[in-house]
């Protein structure tokens, strides 16, 4: 008599009278051996190659430094800041004024530690952390005051082959701090010297080009919504949403001034999209401000009197990407004012402010527009004298329905093809095409 397949009384058994078995069964249990012979295989494949396999993951997984805790103790006249990596790493620092920060240059990081461990306190107002070009990544501690840098050490973990980064902070005065700033020496690349490839090309045949600027990017995560959604990526996604719409809906030539979670500077944005001979620049953004309810797209042009003072504040924010990201200010300073001076041409304002109008039509009815959707003030990203610019801030983070459409990739699809709308009715007013 055959056995009963399958568990009996905790001991396993199976049918030895192959001969009896039903024919789909013959068929089935024949199939199931080339399946398990076939599967022995792949693993005696994957036996062979697995050194090389796991070597490779390894030497991927070395590929970026790893910051996997972070700790700030002291008070208003010394603090101690405490990261702990994986591996040994490779820094570099320095003091910057206006205001009073600590810059600190990695090799790329994941920063791997619970952001609430990275509160500022004692003798820090502010902590900032992120890419900051490819390959590098960068800390950016800003003071109460005039700080001075007593001790900065590398000590390794006897316990489990770690290290740790300590910089102990002190107050100083002023003069002292002056005197710092002048006699320390070090050589940092900026940010877009080393990121050039950020720009992307464009096939250009004497067309008509648009410039796409996805603000913030890399250290500079812009707003941040209720939801936890950063500014960066949402204008990013945007951005790229654009970019591939105009290039399937029109003959237009497009470039970004970022294609990656990058930080690139304002002066450096402008430059990309002169360089490139950018017939527009429109800025792409999504910021939040302190009234949850107020919602809704508007659009930005330059100006050295801001339209209001939601403006204004909103200028003020977003002009201060330099500072967070751990630049000189003063570094900036003349390169300002020569396109301040520039900016006394009114042609390309009266351009900027035609493309404006026609963003606010094509949004019409189809993208909620804020009650007052057109305003102004000193964007430094908008000062290009010579290319037509407009910030397009698409909604609020700070407003929870706002939000759940700026993540929302139809609804980004939807905003991307009224913006082509007006950027093509703009492009066919200006240079005369006939439809």
């Amino acid at each position: 008599m055959m056995q009963r397949c399958g568990v009996n009384g905790g001991m396993n058994t199976r049918a030895c009278d192959e001969p009896n078995l039903r024919p789909q069964a013959s068929l089935a249990l024949r199939a199931t051996r080339l399946f398990c012979t076939l599967l022995l295989a792949l693993f005696a494949v994957l036996a062979i190659h697995a050194p090389s396999l796991s070597a490779k993951s390894a030497e991927d997984s070395t590929d970026k430094l790893l910051a996997f805790e972070f700790r700030i103790a002291g008070d208003s006249t010394r603090t101690r800041i405490i990261i702990e990596f994986e591996q040994k790493p490779e820094y570099s620092f320095h003091l910057l004024s206006g205001p009073h920060r600590l810059v600190v240059d990695l090799p790329e990081t994941v920063f791997g530690f619970d952001d609430e461990s990275a509160t500022a306190r004692g003798l820090l107002a502010d902590v900032r952390y992120g890419a900051m070009a490819p390959g590098r990544s960068r800390m950016v501690f800003t003071s109460t005051g005039p700080i001075k840098v007593d001790m900065a050490e590398i000590m390794q973990s006897e316990s489990d082959d770690t290290y740790r980064l300590v910089l102990d902070l002190a107050a100083t005065t002023q003069d002292e701090f002056a005197s710092i700033l002048r006699q320390q020496k070090w050589d940092t690349i900026r940010p877009e010297e080393e990121s050039t490839s950020e720009a992307l090309p464009t096939d250009r045949q004497n067309g008509f080009t648009v410039a796409i600027d996805a603000g913030h990017g890399g250290i500079d995560p812009g707003a941040e919504g209720r939801g936890g959604t950063q500014e960066k990526d949402i204008t990013l996604a945007m951005s790229q949403t654009l970019k591939e719409v105009l290039e399937r809906e029109t003959d237009m030539n497009v470039v970004m001034t970022r294609d990656s979670d990058s930080f690139i500077s304002l002066s450096e944005r402008v430059r990309r999209a002169r360089a490139q001979a950018a017939d527009v620049l429109v800025s792409i953004h999504a910021d939040s401000i302190r009234v949850k309810r107020v919602r809704g797209a508007t659009v930005y042009t330059l100006s050295e009197k801001a339209s209001d003072q939601l403006a204004e504040e909103l200028a003020a924010r977003e002009n201060r990407s330099d500072m967070i990201a751990g630049l000189s200010l003063e570094d900036e300073q003349d390169t300002v004012a020569d396109i301040l001076i520039d900016l006394t041409r009114r042609e390309t304002q009266v351009f900027s402010d035609n493309l404006a109008a026609a963003v606010i039509r094509a949004f019409d009815g189809s993208i909620k527009l804020n009650k007052n959707p057109h305003r102004s003030a000193g964007f430094r990203v908008l000062r290009a004298p010579d290319v037509p610019s407009i910030l397009v801030e698409l909604g609020y983070l700070s407003n929870v329905d706002d939000e759940e459409l700026l993540t929302d990739p139809k609804w980004r699809e939807k905003a991307a093809e009224q913006l082509v709308l007006a950027i093509s009715d703009y492009r066919d007013k200006v240079t005369g095409i006939d439809n």
